[in-house]
């Protein structure tokens, strides 16, 4: 379902580790679109974000907006359940927001396909990020040196020594199954450099670095209101957004 060209009046619900993609967007988009962004850490709790995120959807004031648009993916169900009001919603069909960094879900499949074990670096998560600066297609951010000790000792008064040592060493088994750090360099918009940053935690835990070419193209089309159907999902009042297991990602539904 493509928009048609009218000026429309946008709304974005986006993570905030696509400020920089979403303002700079929305900066040159045709249309008038009001930005909110949202705490990238309550992509830790999916149910604490999809509460979030329905919350800002329901405060949306009926008839302001031609559609409020979703900066996310299904980034582990988070989205899923979400419920359109007055105001159709419009999201990527994208797993998670590397998709969106990187263009389109063909690219990042490839890139799945090719190098499973990868762990996703990008600039805004790095400046905004109070942890390893890092993304991972489906295990959260790692932490640094200094937060494992927090998150150590903090599990030592709660849990007891044993059983913090024991919970470290599950937190810590994803180091096992990664072997490549990817920067997203985005090809469209200049971007701080932070290749040192990322060669550096590379370097540290024994991975290759690898830098990548990142695209604008599927947040440029959701702003500026190219809603096709392949690439995007509509959701109208009253529908729900639905995983489908499949290509699709989601669909909406009357449930």
């Amino acid at each position: 379902m493509a928009a048609n060209h009218a000026t429309m009046r946008l709304k974005l619900i986006a993570c905030e580790v696509l400020a920089r993609q979403a303002y700079y967007v929305a900066a040159l988009s045709p249309h008038v679109v009001d930005i909110e962004l949202i705490d990238k850490g309550l992509h830790d709790e999916s149910d604490r974000l999809r509460s979030c995120l329905q919350e800002r959807i329901d405060a949306v004031p009926a008839g302001r907006y031609d559609a409020v648009l979703l900066g996310y993916g299904l980034c582990s169900n988070s989205t899923a359940g979400l419920r359109a009001r007055d105001t159709q919603l419009v999201l990527a069909r994208a797993h998670d927001c590397i998709t969106l960094f990187l263009g389109s879900a063909e690219r990042y499949g490839q890139e799945f396909r090719q190098t499973p074990g990868t762990y996703w670096y990008v600039a805004d998560y790095i400046e905004r990020g109070n942890s390893d600066s890092t993304r991972t297609v489906a295990l959260g951010a790692a932490m640094d040196d200094g937060s494992m000790q927090a998150t150590y000792d903090e599990y030592v008064a709660k849990y007891g020594k044993d059983n913090a040592e024991y919970l470290m060493e599950v937190m810590g088994a994803w180091q096992k199954h990664y072997s490549r750090a990817a920067y997203i360099e985005n090809a469209d918009m200049p971007m701080p450099d932070y290749r040192p940053v990322v060669r550096a935690q590379a370097e540290r835990r024994s991975w290759t670095f690898e830098q990548l070419e990142g695209r604008l193209l599927l947040v440029r089309d959701l702003i500026e209101g190219r809603w096709d159907s392949d690439s995007f999902l509509v959701v109208p009042p009253g529908h729900t957004i639905v995983p489908t297991f499949d290509a699709r990602v989601v669909c909406a539904s009357v449930e």
